[in-house]
Formats: C-alpha cells, sequence, structure tokens
C-alpha cells in the first residue's frame, strides 16, 4: 500500500482521521521518502488526492516542522489554486514551518498576503500568525507594518485575536500607530467580551 493509498479519499472516508493517523505515522518513522510522494501528489494529483495530502503535510508540520520545511515552493504554489480549501491547507502548512524557514516566507511576502486576501477567515488566521513569527524571528522591519495595516480592516470577530497575538512584537516605535488602530476600531466592535479584550489590551500597552 502506498502513502496516496492511505489518504482518508482513498479509503473512501469522509472524515479526516485517516489523514492524521498517516501524519503521526510519518512522523513515527521519520518518512522523508513519504512526505515527497505527498507534495507531488499536491501538485499533480486529484483534486481530493491534493486536499488530502496538503491536510497530511501540515499535520505533520504541527508535530515536526522540519519535515516539511523543504516542501514550501509547494505550499507557496498551493496558494494561488482556485481551490479555497487548497489555499487555507497551504497557508497552514506554512504557518507550521514559519519560524523554522522565515528567510524563505519573508521572501514570498506578497504571494502569503494576496492568498490571504481572497482566501478564507482560515487563511487570514494563518496569515496573521505566519507574519507575527517572522516578526519573532528577526523579521519585524517586513512583518509589523503588515501586521498593523491588515489589522485596520480585519474582521470584528477577529479583531481581538489579531490585535493580542500582534502585541508582543510591536517594538516601541510602532506602539502609537499600533494605538491608534485600536483607538480607531473599538467603537465598530459591539460584542462586549471582545470590547473589553481590545480595552484590556490598551490599557496594558498604555501601560
Amino acid at each position: 500500500m502506498t502513502v496516496l493509498d492511505r489518504l482518508a479519499g482513498a479509503l473512501e472516508r469522509r472524515d479526516e482521521q485517516p489523514n492524521v493517523a498517516l501524519a503521526e505515522d510519518i512522523v513515527a518513522r521519520d518518512d522523508k521518502a513519504a512526505i515527497v510522494e505527498l507534495a507531488e501528489a499536491v501538485r499533480s494529483g486529484t483534486a481530493r488526492q491534493a486536499n488530502d495530502a496538503l491536510k497530511v503535510l501540515y499535520e505533520v508540520g504541527a508535530r515536526r516542522p522540519d519535515l516539511v520545511g523543504g516542501q514550501c515552493p509547494v505550499f507557496i504554489e498551493a496558494l494561488k489554486s482556485s481551490s479555497n480549501r487548497q489555499v487555507w491547507g497551504a497557508m497552514t502548512a506554512l504557518d507550521a514551518v514559519a519560524e523554522q524557514r522565515a528567510e524563505t516566507l519573508v521572501a514570498e511576502l506578497p504571494a502569503i498576503i494576496a492568498a490571504a486576501d481572497r482566501g478564507s477567515v482560515i487563511a487570514k488566521d494563518h496569515c496573521n500568525s505566519i507574519l507575527v513569527k517572522l516578526a519573532r524571528a528577526g523579521y519585524g522591519d517586513k512583518a509589523v507594518p503588515l501586521l498593523v495595516e491588515r489589522l485596520k480592516t480585519a474582521a470584528p470577530n477577529q479583531f481581538p485575536s489579531y490585535a493580542e497575538a500582534m502585541a508582543p512584537v510591536i517594538p516601541p516605535e510602532d506602539r502609537p500607530g499600533f494605538l491608534a488602530v485600536l483607538k480607531a476600531r473599538l467603537g465598530g466592535i459591539v460584542q462586549a467580551s471582545k470590547r473589553k479584550r481590545v480595552e484590556k489590551l490598551m490599557s496594558k500597552l498604555n501601560g
């Protein structure tokens, strides 16, 4: 049985458990050949194979980012897919390897941002996480302005969590601009619990 034979679609399963189990097995066996086979399926397999393969790859990445870091070109390519599932799957995989492959991802920021802009909430969530990790990895000069700019138009539901995630990587010189965005958006947040989170963050930043 090949790796592709063990994907959920090949087993005629509608759940993701076979894909998760395969990822765990690949990690346990340090199976680099399987990673290559899955990456090829993302590039040239059927739509179902590509989706399943991406799922396995990002599940591997969550456990052993070093095993899938070399497949960044495949993930970047998948960001351009017309399939929303492919886009957020690729973004999830890139998020998993962002700290280990920061230099590679910084060079691909235009593609990452473009995919997030036309993608789902999941894609946007992972884009925000990627940018925070890049800032943490020493690329704050590139990532922080993007984080602050994107926060201006973030959906109200995501706004508090995005702001909280990026706050630790905002340097002192960018704090006034960050606070200005928080203040400007506060009035548009209807849900009381989310408003309180933003107010608490503003209070903390104001010291």
